[in-house]
């Protein structure tokens, strides 16, 4: 069976999915009716989006077990120090479904100039007497909307939101809205992705799904 792999840029304002009669996926351009997207893209965050109908690779970059790299450029309200930088990087807490969770070690940096991005339609807001800033940060994990979660916890609204890439997998030299076709040769190596994790992943997947025997063995 021969898979398809699609590279989008998602543009502000589309929905991560082709259901809906408007602002979805179906806008960007005709896909096959197999395909669907490999997680997802808030409407109001940017970035790259993979959309595939390999279902192994699917269960592979969402499950918890198996990090794999995701970097975003974000434009922040204020300008972060370093304790705020340091307690992305660290971890902080944040409502999860209705609980408490701690993040994942990840990296924080403050960009010293503005990240080379296509112009978002409609623009943020510009509030002169309000400073603001981009930061980049890379996290092994994707709660929903975590990255607007961490940020606010810090006391850094996020502006805008573009998810860069996925390990080697990013969007560089794209236009919003661009849809470019890949092999899986090519998606598989810029993602880190071996045949090997993905038989690792089919047998956790299998672990999990086992039912558990109520007797006991006997000693």
């Amino acid at each position: 069976m021969s898979f398809r792999y699609f590279i989008v840029y998602k543009p502000y304002g589309i929905l991560s999915q082709f259901s809906g009669e408007k602002d979805t996926l179906k806008e960007l351009g005709s896909f096959p009716k197999e395909v669907y997207p490999v997680g997802r893209l808030d409407k109001d965050s940017e970035g790259l989006l993979l959309i595939t109908d390999d279902k192994a690779l699917n269960n592979y970059l969402l499950h918890p077990i198996f990090g794999h790299k995701r970097s975003y450029f974000v434009q922040v309200e204020g300008k972060p120090d370093q304790a705020a930088l340091h307690r992305l990087e660290s971890g902080v807490e944040i409502n999860v479904d209705g609980k408490i969770y701690r993040t994942k070690k990840g990296f924080a940096k403050l960009c010293e100039k503005e990240p080379e991005l296509p112009e978002r339609i409609p623009p943020i807001r510009f509030r002169k007497s309000v400073p603001d800033s981009w930061i980049s940060l890379s996290l092994i994990e994707g709660k929903n909307r975590q990255v607007r979660k961490m940020t606010a916890s810090v006391g850094l609204p996020t502006l805008r939101l573009v998810r860069w890439s996925m390990e080697n997998l990013s969007i560089e030299g794209f236009h919003v809205g661009e849809v470019r076709e890949m092999t899986l040769e090519e998606v598989y190596d810029l993602l880190n992705v071996t045949e090997r994790k993905i038989q690792n992943t089919k047998r956790q997947g299998s672990a999990a799904s086992r039912p558990h025997s109520s007797i006991r063995k006997k000693r």
